[in-house]
């Protein structure tokens, strides 16, 4: 068995993120030394060993190497010399040994009194000793901890304290239990602005400090902290205590929705937790949030269980797994509280248990709002001669029915409900008519249809239309209808639109009958647009005169103008809707104005020339029309936003369309808020917002179908690369997949390039040389010889990072061969891939130890990036055709 191929696999492993593939890798890698019988390289290997199961998750079988290679140390310290790794190591142990209910405390006291004798020995300052004496005593809730804090901050740092993010983090912890909330911030904040890039930093510290923020009021930070340091927790099993405090962070904030959509994403892990603890902590967080959201009402509501141990994937209540993981953190607290002999894990349990909100809402984005109570309607001045307060003196059932009719027709719903209480008032002493209670039941109709119960009015009117009929009042029978039609053309039934027609047909042929007609053909009109039947709809509204409906002119060139946008009669719809507008500013009534202005913005905003200065003005004029929250003001807000899109204007777009998806998510209309985010998240990407553009987007694709979801992925790949995420590769690979099913080579090797460009950012090297290869073939397909060129030279040098000198000395021939590709008319570019192509391939050569061949070729690069006056790049091919030469004498 080669040793080779432990480095090999070690090497690999390097390259994987913390979890169970690295940590496969590793122990294939430690059974190859171990056959081998290389004892030393065994040795060190189980020395990472330890790192991975700690960090991936698997802490517990972290006990048995750190045993072998300390007993192996301690056996032949000369021969297994990582004193430092070990010493560094050990404390982990001591605080994962607190973390398993079975293993007896005594064992914790004995590492921590033999961790203190070998810092003794070696020298080193004991302040990490006393830093895990405090999270042992906290963990027991033993009276020391505050003794063992002091002696910790006192002590002098040294190389084997912790980073200089994660000593912050345990002393803010320990403050924290303490309610001393203000020290704790005092004492983290200098480190939050500081670059840390240890495995738990800056998320470790940005998740202790979520309890600090709110309880400082320090909201905003709040939201920032958790959103950031999720971010990072929620691709790492071992994380899954962390996980833990922000599900009871969405929980005590008002963001339950939140919070479920963290459960369900780790509900799974439960199965396989790091650790008793984790899962305790994640547990009672969960059971929180779960009580909050039954209580809410929600509890008959569903999650996924997946599956696990034999047991079948299954949805479960909200209220049934409530009670099951309360039940699991107590009993789980208990064990623990059995073996330190305290009570403290049960009195933290119990205390998540019953944690109160310690503030109402705390929004997590911008676009986030609860949705709000739409305000009561505002009195208005009575256009009757009868006042409200006098309803009380009214007895007569068809006065009252009259009044509700007059207040009806003229838009004033509060007064036509006052006069339908008194009517019903009345009617429980007075027997009302026959008619009389078929006009009440029409004007039920209209408050069932009000308050968006279409159904129930629809149900209404067909028995106030039937019973008109039966009266032989025609006038009203067709009015009924009319109202009927309508509404069952909303609600999808296109049946109603014969009575719709029905209607307006009876109004037409008896002009008579209370001025009924316009309005009847108005309503047809209504009808036959929303049927997606313009023709019809102009047709009709050709039957009536402004004149017709002084009152109504507004709405009436409104429907023309709508009318012929959907027969592409652009120009006219314009001036139709410049009409509309007009006619609804000498009315004076604002609000009146702002659907036609939504719609000649709109209009007029996708024109080919694009938004200009009047499309803003009219969006302006909405909004302030509509200053209470409504759908019309949250789709102005969303074309205002995309309109800033359209003119280059990021930073002013993000704004408004986080106030248009928090206005469709208020009224309830989630659909129309998804592609939303999708710009949202355009414009956060555009203004260097990486981490809200992700976000953004994460919302928006579980709602999107193939097409738009390309979109809201490649925005997504953008900003995971920015953010420095893994996962970037993958999206960019993903895409590129799309791109090949499409024939569009281009593109493919233009999200492979992207995804190697990810991979080789965060040191993965190997992985990152196969996508440069992929993409160098896409490049060939598609015909562009500067990325063959390109992709080739890229993948050699990551060969040679990722150790495969050998591979990449041959890639890098591939390459040079792919520049005879080159159109030989384009000297600069021509000459300068050359010389890059040259100075990486000496590069390759010297590591590869050929000086000869790669003095040759950096000499080369010298003399190419003179030839175009590029003396920066120049002076690099210089030094290193110096240093190549030293070596060479």
């Amino acid at each position: 068995m080669s040793t080779d191929d432990v480095y090999a696999l070690m090497a690999r492993s390097q390259e994987l993120p913390y979890g169970e593939a690295r940590t496969v890798l590793v122990e294939d890698a430690l059974r190859r030394a171990e056959a081998a019988g290389d004892e030393v390289l065994a040795f060190r290997v189980r020395v990472r060993l330890s790192d991975a199961y700690r960090y991936g998750g698997e802490p517990a079988k972290a006990f048995a190497t750190f045993s072998r290679t300390l007993a192996d140390h301690d056996r032949d310290p000369g021969r297994f010399d990582e004193t430092h790794g070990l010493l560094w190591q050990m404390k982990a142990i001591v605080s994962s040994l607190t973390l398993f209910p079975e293993i007896p405390l005594d064992r914790t006291y004995a590492v921590l009194d033999d961790m203190e004798r070998r810092y003794k020995a070696g020298g080193h300052s004991l302040q990490a000793v006393y830093h895990y004496r405090n999270v042992v005593a906290r963990h027991v809730g033993d009276g020391t901890a505050d003794e063992w804090y002091l002696k910790w901050r006192a002590a002098e740092r040294d190389e084997l304290s912790d980073c200089e993010g994660c000593d912050p983090t345990g002393m803010a912890r320990h403050l924290i239990e303490a309610g001393r909330h203000e020290e704790a911030f005092e004492i983290a904040a200098p480190v939050l602005s500081a670059q840390l890039n240890c495995n738990e930093q800056p998320q470790s510290i940005q998740t202790a400090l979520l309890p600090v923020y709110l309880r400082t009021g320090r909201a905003e930070q709040a939201a920032d902290a958790h959103r950031r340091a999720y971010r990072v927790h929620r691709t790492r099993l071992a994380d899954l205590g962390d996980i833990a405090e922000h599900l009871e962070f969405c929980a005590v904030t008002g963001n339950e929705a939140r919070g479920l959509e963290i459960l369900q994403r780790h509900l799974g892990w439960l199965d396989r937790a790091p650790s008793a603890h984790a899962s305790m902590g994640f547990a009672a967080a969960a059971a929180l949030l779960l009580d909050r959201l039954t209580a809410a009402g929600h509890g008959a509501a569903t999650i996924r269980r997946p599956a696990a141990d034999g047991r079948p994937a299954a949805d479960v209540t909200l209220a049934g797994l409530h009670a099951e993981l309360a039940r699991s953190a107590t009993e789980l607290a208990a064990r623990f509280d059995a073996r330190n002999g305290t009570y403290h894990q049960g009195d933290k349990v119990r205390a998540t248990l019953a944690a109160e909100p310690v503030v109402d809402f705390v929004p997590l984005a911008a676009h986030h709002r609860r949705p709000a109570p739409a305000p009561a309607p505002a009195p208005a001045p009575a256009p009757t001669p009868v006042p409200q307060d006098d309803l009380a003196s009214v007895d007569d059932l068809d006065e009252l029915l009259d009044i509700a009719d007059r207040h009806r027709k003229g838009g004033d719903l509060s007064r036509t409900l006052a006069a339908l209480r008194r009517f019903d008032a009345v009617a429980e002493a007075t027997e009302p008519t026959p008619l009389q209670r078929a006009r009440r039941l029409d004007a039920r109709g209209v408050e069932h249809a009000v308050a968006g119960d279409g159904e129930n009015a629809v149900a209404c009117w067909e028995e106030a239309a039937r019973l008109f009929g039966e009266l032989g009042d025609e006038r009203r029978r067709h009015g009924t209808l009319g109202r009927l039609g309508a509404i069952r053309v909303d609600l999808g039934d296109e049946g109603g639109l014969e009575q719709v027609i029905a209607s307006a047909d009876h109004f037409t042929a008896h002009p008579g009958e209370g001025g009924d007609a316009a309005p009847a053909l108005l309503r047809l009109a209504t009808v036959y647009i929303k049927l997606d039947r313009p023709a019809d709809a102009l047709a009709v509204l050709d039957r009536v005169a402004p004149d017709d409906v002084p009152d109504r002119a507004g709405e009436l060139w409104f429907l023309r103008g709508q009318a012929l946008l959907l027969t592409d009669r652009g120009d006219e719809a314009v001036a139709a809707l410049r009409r509309s507008m007009e006619a609804a500013r000498a009315a004076s009534d604002p609000e009146v104005v702002a659907s036609p202005a939504l719609l000649l913005a709109r209009t007029l905003a996708r024109r080919e020339s694009g938004p200009d200065g009047e499309v803003f003005a009219l969006l302006d004029e909405v909004i302030a029309a509509l200053p209470g929250p409504s759908p019309m003001r949250a789709a102005a807000h969303s074309e205002r936003g995309l309109a800033f899109l359209a003119t280059d204007r990021p930073a002013d777009a993000v704004a408004d369309l986080a106030e248009g998806i928090a206005g469709w998510a208020a009224q309830g209309l989630h659909q129309q808020a998804v592609q939303l985010r999708v710009d949202l998240a355009a414009a956060y990407l555009s203004t260097d917002r990486a981490l809200e553009a992700a976000e953004a987007a994460e919302e928006a694709l579980p709602g999107l179908d193939d097409d738009n979801g390309r979109r809201c992925r490649l925005i997504l790949a953008h900003a995971q690369k920015q953010l420095g995420e893994e996962d970037a590769a993958a999206l960019f690979a993903s895409l590129a997949e799309d791109a090949a099913r499409e024939g569009q080579h281009d593109a493919v090797a233009h999200f492979l390039n992207e995804a190697a460009d990810v991979l080789t950012s965060l040191d993965m090297d190997a992985q990152a040389a196969e996508r440069y290869a992929q993409a160098a073939e896409a490049y060939e397909k598609a015909g562009d010889p500067y990325g063959v060129v390109r992709a080739r030279r890229r993948g050699a040098m990551c060969l040679m990072w990722s150790g495969g000198t050998d591979e990449a000395v041959t890639a890098m021939e591939t390459a040079r061969a792919a520049l005879a590709a080159l159109p030989a008319d384009d000297e600069p570019a021509r000459v300068w891939e050359t010389a890059l192509t040259s100075f990486e391939q000496a590069r390759v050569l010297a590591q590869a130890g050929r000086l000869d061949e790669a003095a040759s070729h950096a000499s080369a690069a010298v003399d190419g990036f003179n030839a175009i006056d590029q003396t920066e790049p120049a002076g690099d091919a210089t030094r290193l055709l110096e240093d190549i030469r030293a070596a060479l004498s």
